[in-house]
């Protein structure tokens, strides 16, 4: 029988906080690893071109533009004792920690014929990270309704990604090395470590609360279409893509920033552990800036700092390894701020959506936004893959090394600072159109709107006050 209790806005328990957050060191490592590593292994261990590597690593995210969405649907629909969402992090832990190793496990096949084959098992891992992903995050939608809580709520998610993001970052380039063999070692490893945060966020959820099933109206096409009559969640996903296509980007281009600006291909280690340091413990700074500013303030901020890191970084030639990693540190201090208000912001949302539709379409935008997030962070390892291309990167293995004209080398450089900079920067326009400030959300789901975000005065210029149909829909 389902339980039909409904989200309190009342605390969520450590328990349940722990539980949920450790699943996220299966968005961390799946996320992180093939962005750092996948490019660099087929173009410097499989020796294929860097233009077809990128098109191989973005053809399977695409996928999940369809993939995602029905996954969201189906676990809206989904009535079980479990709840709607849980068994499919269970289906999602039974698919992707065997195919993210077989990725890394292949026979011995360089140029077109490895890239053919990462491609169909990178297609499988994605798969299956979209049957867990999609529903883990439309869960806190229906923890709490409370819209600070969500964002604490999120901060211990955010907490254990960061220390997922520096342990794949840091421990997969190491025991990867620069062969086959240490690839297909690494990606064994990182299995192992998917199935168990995989199975442990489905225990560690039992006692969550969840809301009773809902009808889900409609044919698939009228779901997308109902999602996009949200004007929040486009903005949303919007600034959210941009974010993420320049991380995406500098994150494919670190082990060749690495390895052909600072000489150093261990760097690439070092690099990961600048990025994530900060981001370990600004979190709670984070919180508080999004409760003074709002979050859209706080989104502003962070995007900012990602920019001008990210800017900074171009001194490297002059000033040296270590003028890059405290760059790197001021990139991750931003990256912090923008992977904690982004899904604190989804969540708000979903919320507001909810009240205003009298509808559960959580799994929808959640499917929406798995699918663009991996689409456009597969995009940034594709961009990458481009520069280098055009600036004349040579492809090869390890039994034949090659000299990177100086193009190349100008090119690893543009590609880690000028393309995401300016990238992140169209999110911080777009973060300006964004109006669901707390206000807003407390008008139209019932509660009192936070002192907080009446302190920061922020009334979203139309956000602070919601349409009279809003409030009037939220009602009936």
């Amino acid at each position: 029988m389902v339980s039909t209790a409904t989200p309190s806005p009342s605390k969520v328990s450590l328990g349940v906080r722990l539980g949920y957050a450790v699943g996220s060191f299966c968005t961390a490592n799946f996320s992180t690893i093939p962005g750092l590593l996948l490019l660099f292994y087929m173009t410097n261990v499989l020796a294929v071109p860097a233009a077809l590597a990128g098109v191989v690593l973005f053809v399977p995210k695409a996928w999940d533009l369809i993939a995602n969405t029905m996954v969201g649907r189906w676990s809206d629909r989904t009535v079980s004792r479990w709840g709607p969402r849980r068994p499919w992090l269970l289906a999602g832990a039974a698919v992707l920690p065997v195919s993210f190793a077989l990725v890394f496990a292949g026979p011995p096949l360089t140029g077109v014929p490895a890239a053919a084959y990462v491609g169909l098992t990178f297609l499988l891992a994605t798969t299956g990270y979209a049957l867990y992903e999609v529903p883990y995050k439309a869960m806190p939608a229906e923890m709490t309704t409370d819209y600070h809580e969500r964002t604490s709520l999120l901060q211990w998610r955010m907490v254990l990604i960061a220390v997922g993001i520096a342990m794949s970052g840091i421990l997969a380039p190491a025991i990867a090395g620069e062969t086959a063999g240490g690839y297909r070692t690494m990606g064994l490893v990182f299995g192992v470590i998917l199935l168990t945060a995989m199975l442990a966020s489905f225990f560690g959820t039992a006692r969550a609360p969840f809301t009773a099933p809902q009808k889900s109206e409609g044919t698939l096409r009228e779901q997308l279409a109902a999602a996009r009559t949200s004007k929040q969640f486009l903005w949303l996903l919007g600034l959210s893509s941009a974010q993420t296509l320049g991380a995406g980007v500098m994150l494919a281009g670190a082990p060749y920033f690495a390895a052909y600006a600072l000489d150093d291909t261990s760097a690439t280690t070092t690099l990961f552990a600048a990025l994530v340091g900060p981001m370990l413990v600004t979190m709670p700074l984070w919180v508080w800036l999004a409760r003074k500013l709002d979050k859209r303030g706080a989104m502003i901020l962070s995007g900012a700092l990602f920019t001008s890191g990210a800017l900074l970084i171009l001194g490297t030639p002059a000033l040296g390894e270590l003028y890059a990693h405290l760059c790197v540190m001021i990139v991750g201090i931003g990256y912090a701020g923008l992977q904690l208000l982004q899904f604190s912001m989804l969540a708000d949302v979903i919320a507001h959506d909810g009240a205003v539709s009298g509808e559960r379409r959580g799994g929808v935008f959640t499917g929406l936004w798995t699918a663009v997030e991996n689409a456009v962070t597969a995009l940034g390892a594709t961009a990458y893959g481009w520069v280098l291309s055009v600036g004349g990167f040579i492809s090869s293995d390890p039994e034949h090394p090659v000299t990177q004209p100086g193009s190349a080398h100008v090119a690893v450089v543009i590609g880690v600072t000028v393309v995401p900079a300016l990238i992140t920067f169209a999110g911080v326009l777009m973060t300006l159109k964004y109006d669901l400030t707390a206000d807003r959300l407390a008008a139209v789901t019932g509660g009192s709107a936070p002192s907080a975000a009446r302190a920061s005065g922020s009334d979203g210029q139309d956000g602070g006050r919601p349409e009279p149909g809003e409030v009037l829909r939220a009602e009936d």
